[in-house]
């Protein structure tokens, strides 16, 4: 089987610089490329690989812009039918943010894509790069035809998946939907994978004038409604657990109201890893819902941020945009 492996940079790819301190990409892509091959010979004996360069970078310096270059590149690969999957190898800080925008725009797909990176460089003798890339070219054979991320012998749904750890070697979790893949001893593939669909053309249009605030105790509601006054498109709120807010001190309802008056939507998601927004729950949460504040039900941030700004690039902000934020687009939410 053939995959393609497109390449965007990533601690997985750096090398340590002749002082000694830190890590840095290679400036030669082709370089990186052979060290793919070279360093992890087993990948021949799992699948025919071919590698392509897509960028070069930390992803901490990945940008919205580079969602719509990548997801391009992946689309062009599968029209062609000539994978059986594709392997995005990229940093790790912003990958759910990459793998939620992917699965987002990409919507039904005829075969796998599968994000995966590591936590220490491929170059490094003790690394988890080897495996996940193992890993991640045998998801890209399976019946698996959705975003994902290969990490730490699990396999995540794309746009449920966040980075949990900033040093251990499984730093990825899903912590409202199971992985779809387990790769132990065997390969246990679970039941709650979404079934294959026929690719539909590309639609890269996003606005990235999103921004996300973390609710918490002293958050000044004119340093919101001052950033709404200085072009925002879409806001979306960490509310605390079931997504309540505050509507006493420190209230936040006159900042959602002029929100809504400015046409600028409001998206509530949890600051807690696992549950779900419900804004009927507490008095907070229901008066944001008057104010119109919308529901983001179970989504990760990085997955209601990438929503946010594909559905104002495709809708603008309205009800077109509202149906969007609540339908469940790619297994990103529960109705």
């Amino acid at each position: 089987m053939r995959v393609l492996f497109l390449l965007t940079g990533g601690t997985i790819m750096m090398t340590a610089p002749a002082s000694g301190r830190g890590h840095a990409l290679p400036s030669d892509s082709a370089l990186a490329a052979r060290n793919l091959a070279q360093e992890v010979p087993s990948l021949a004996r799992v699948v025919d690989i071919e590698t392509r360069f897509v960028c070069n970078m930390d992803s901490a310096d990945m940008q919205p812009s580079d969602w719509t270059v990548l997801a391009s590149a992946v689309h062009a690969a599968l029209t062609t039918g000539d994978y059986s999957g594709v392997v995005v190898v990229h940093g790790t800080d912003t990958m759910a943010y990459s793998a939620s925008a992917l699965g987002l725009m990409l919507g039904p797909l005829p075969s796998p894509v599968v994000l995966t990176g590591a936590q220490r460089p491929l170059a490094e003798a003790r690394t988890d790069a080897r495996q996940n890339l193992i890993d991640a070219a045998l998801t890209a054979t399976l019946d698996v035809p959705e975003v994902t991320i290969a990490f730490g012998s699990r396999v995540f749904r794309g746009v449920r998946a966040t980075k949990s750890d900033g040093r251990a070697l499984d730093a990825f979790e899903s912590p409202n939907c199971a992985p779809l893949v387990n790769l132990g001893v065997g390969v246990e593939r679970a039941t709650h994978v979404r079934p294959r669909g026929e690719l539909l053309p590309l639609d890269v249009r996003l606005d990235a004038r999103v921004l996300a605030v973390r609710v918490f105790p002293g958050l000044d509601p004119s340093l919101v409604r001052g950033a709404l006054r200085t072009g925002v498109r879409g806001l979306v709120l960490e509310a605390y657990g079931s997504g309540s807010l505050p509507h006493l001190a420190g209230s936040l309802m006159p900042a959602i109201a002029e929100a809504r008056e400015r046409k600028v939507p409001v998206l509530v998601v949890s600051q807690s890893l696992r549950g779900k927004v419900d804004l009927g729950g507490y008095e907070g949460g229901r008066r944001a819902q008057e104010e119109g504040a919308i529901s983001g039900s179970d989504m990760t941030v990085e997955a209601a941020v990438a929503k946010m700004m594909i559905g104002l690039g495709r809708y603008g902000a309205g009800e077109e945009l509202s149906a969007f934020l609540t339908r469940d687009v790619a297994g990103e939410r529960t109705a």
